[in-house]
């Protein structure tokens, strides 16, 4: 999918179509998750620090995100792969890669199975994806990326080398910035560059592994199949705080709205919990973690909340300084057939029927509508300041960033 987290966003604000959108955190220590690419025309990239961003991108709406939405668009658009063939190997949310090889009967060659799945994405999803078309995966990524926004790149066998060998060499797998840098005093500017160098050459700069990786990809030699996913283990959420806190009633509010957005998220997907694991990091970067096993497995944020508390009280940490602290669900089941429901008593039907119900007020009003009145007023995370942008619509201006409905991350 295309800059997925801010399409998805655009979606749900169409007011903010063709216009600089980031997803992000807002604070000091905000970062980039997402940005349109109206956005990345100013330089806004991923990972980047909100405030680096926004001096980028002035003009840029700022919003604090919704995991729990990104997963549902996530599990149709795959539920949207699977029809098309069995075997999608899942990379992350908006990425996957699918072994059409049994399609073509059915729906055509390679450029019409590409533009069938683009064409069903946005009707069905209103976002769009690219497709990159190839013989192997690390080809077919390579031709998805390069044909972002909304496109579609076919890279026949015959031509995998004039496709590959122009690349730089940043474009292969495995080539961070580091491997980069010693490529680049090599003298090894493209991939081809590369192809045309000896093995053991790049065995003894960048060590025998990645050396023997990087000549195989060099010439296009990727065996690895198309896996189909196993279903994830775990979900969970985390957040650094603006400033390093040391008072136990921020951090027992915090994971109070780390616990609810975990448990939507297992609501989202159908999955019940059966172990939550609380982390804690400190100022010096110190992180423990602590994880206890439910009796009975839950998608129940409250439980979720009860048992991370329970968790971090019983370290009896006296004023320690607090950088982040995170609430994970964890050795998940099916929801759908356990016998979960015969063991709630009446106040644990009461929580979940009550958080069922704001999840469809989220869905339909957006994340936040509805949220525990411990949680009522809280708009960014605690010792985080808001950062310069424009206002929201229908809002009179103020001094921080643009803000969609929902909780910041």
């Amino acid at each position: 999918m295309d800059a997925f987290f801010a399409s998805v966003e655009v979606r749900r604000h169409p007011e903010l179509a063709g216009t600089p959108v980031i997803v992000g955190g807002a604070g000091n220590r905000g970062v980039v998750t997402s940005a349109t690419y109206e956005a990345r025309a100013y330089g806004v990239h991923s990972a980047m620090p909100t405030s680096r961003a926004l001096r980028l991108c002035p003009t840029a709406t700022v919003l604090p995100g919704d995991l729990a939405l990104y997963a549902e668009v996530s599990r149709s658009v795959m539920a949207l792969f699977r029809s098309v063939t069995p075997l999608v190997e899942p990379l992350s949310l908006d990425e996957a890669f699918l072994d059409v090889s049994g399609a073509g009967r059915r729906l055509g060659g390679p450029v019409q199975i590409g533009e069938y799945i683009r064409g069903r994405v946005f009707d069905e999803q209103g976002i769009t994806c690219s497709v990159g078309v190839a013989g192997s995966k690390f080809v077919a990524k390579l031709a998805s990326t390069r044909s972002k926004p909304d496109g579609l790149l076919v890279v026949p066998p015959a031509e995998v080398m004039d496709f590959l060998h122009p690349l730089p060499v940043g474009a292969l797998w495995g080539v961070g910035a580091k491997t980069e840098e010693v490529l680049l005093r090599l003298g090894l500017k493209t991939v081809g560059d590369l192809a045309h160098v000896p093995a053991r050459t790049l065995q003894r700069a960048v060590g025998q592994a990645a050396g023997s990786h990087l000549h195989e990809l060099a010439w296009g030699r990727d065996p690895r199949r198309v896996v189909p996913d196993e279903p994830d283990r775990s979900t969970g959420a985390e957040e650094t705080f603006g400033t390093d806190v040391d008072d136990p009633a921020v951090v027992h509010r915090e994971l109070l709205h780390l616990a609810e957005r975990t448990a939507g998220r297992l609501r989202s997907t159908g999955h019940l919990a059966r172990t939550v694991t609380l982390k804690v990091r400190f100022a010096d970067f110190t992180t423990i973690t602590r994880s206890r096993t439910l009796k009975v497995p839950t998608d129940v944020g409250q439980e979720l909340y009860d048992t991370a508390r329970t968790l971090f009280d019983a370290l009896g940490l006296d004023r320690a300084r607090i950088r982040l602290v995170g609430v994970r669900a964890e050795g998940l089941v099916e929801a759908e057939g356990t016998a979960r429901q015969l063991e709630l008593g009446a106040r644990e039907h009461g929580r979940r029927d009550a958080e069922l119900a704001a999840d469809r007020a989220a869905r339909r009003f957006g994340a936040g509508a509805v949220r525990p009145a411990t949680l009522l007023g809280r708009t960014r995370p605690p010792g985080e300041r808001p950062a310069t942008s424009r206002t929201a619509p229908g809002e009179g201006p103020r001094p921080g960033p643009r803000q969609g409905p929902g909780t910041p991350r």
